[in-house]
């Protein structure tokens, strides 16, 4: 009985969080009139390709949808470099200081990023990168660090240092003996943590909207989301087409790597 109760909660639980999401799919394939309709249909009865035409030849989706690529994948890629390195130097390393460094990292995690808008837009402003997809880069880079550097921490600590060690004495540099025996070990945890990295930044609206103000050209597709239904009115089949295809790149992501987020997710979890 408690493992029926059990599948049956997840089971709801399941259906609650996919609804949404099933819902802007089927509505992004559902012509204008079955949309509009009072009494709405669970499944598209005679779907459609014409929301998708409609989105994908909007102005500008193309070019917003870039801006998202390149400074996500940026952000991303400069974060697990240094994340990389300061895990491997609190993990593995001594020095003087590296307790407090490591309440810093745990401090900015659990900051809210809404209380560094105002900051981020007065250095934008006061070195001259508002409407700058180098200024964007960088604040995904800052939101996305803390929580990359204590992931990747976890990891490192979950590889034995004595294979290090091993290596050292086979005549590998420390260098060496990092690409060639920690770094396979970690490749699962680097990966599941770029796809949740690369998830938070591809996802993150309010610093685009106060740091992009008069250059257009430089928003994101979340900022292009939130006035498309301006641009075309009640077209709520082209939104939810748009939504679909602005959710792509992180599904595909994620079947990508599917493998070795699992297995990075379970690192460590067993020992011996």
């Amino acid at each position: 009985m408690r493992r029926v109760a059990l599948n049956t909660a997840a089971a709801v639980t399941f259906v609650v969080m996919i609804f949404p999401v099933y819902w802007m799919v089927i509505t992004a394939f559902k012509p204008t009139k079955d949309i509009q309709s009072e009494t709405p249909s669970l499944f598209p009865l005679s779907p459609t390709l014409q929301h998708f035409e409609t989105a994908m030849g909007a102005e500008g989706f193309w070019r917003f949808w870039a801006n998202s690529l390149l400074v996500t994948a940026g952000a991303v890629l400069l974060a697990l470099i240094v994340a990389l390195l300061a895990a491997f130097a609190v993990s593995r390393m001594r020095w003087r200081g590296k307790g407090p460094f490591i309440v810093a990292v745990f401090a900015a995690q659990m900051a809210p990023w809404e209380a560094l808008l105002v900051p981020m837009f007065i250095i934008a402003r006061d070195t001259d990168l508002l409407d700058s997809l180098l200024m964007l880069t960088g604040v995904y880079f800052m939101i996305t660090l803390p929580f990359t550097i204590v992931t990747l921490r976890g990891f490192l600590q979950a590889i034995p240092a004595d294979l290090e060690e091993a290596a050292l004495v086979d005549g590998c540099t420390r260098a060496a003996a990092f690409r060639r025996i920690v770094f396979p070990l970690l490749a699962p945890g680097l990966m599941a943590t770029s796809l949740f990295g690369f998830i938070t930044a591809w996802n993150e609206f309010a610093f685009v909207n106060v740091l992009i103000i008069k250059d257009q050209a430089n928003r994101t597709l979340p900022v292009w989301l939130s006035s498309f239904r301006d641009v075309f009115g009640t077209d709520w089949g082209a939104t939810m087409a748009a939504a679909t295809m602005f959710a792509l790149p992180a599904l595909v992501l994620f079947l990508f790597l599917q493998r070795r987020v699992g297995a990075g997710m379970t690192a460590g979890a067993v020992k011996g």
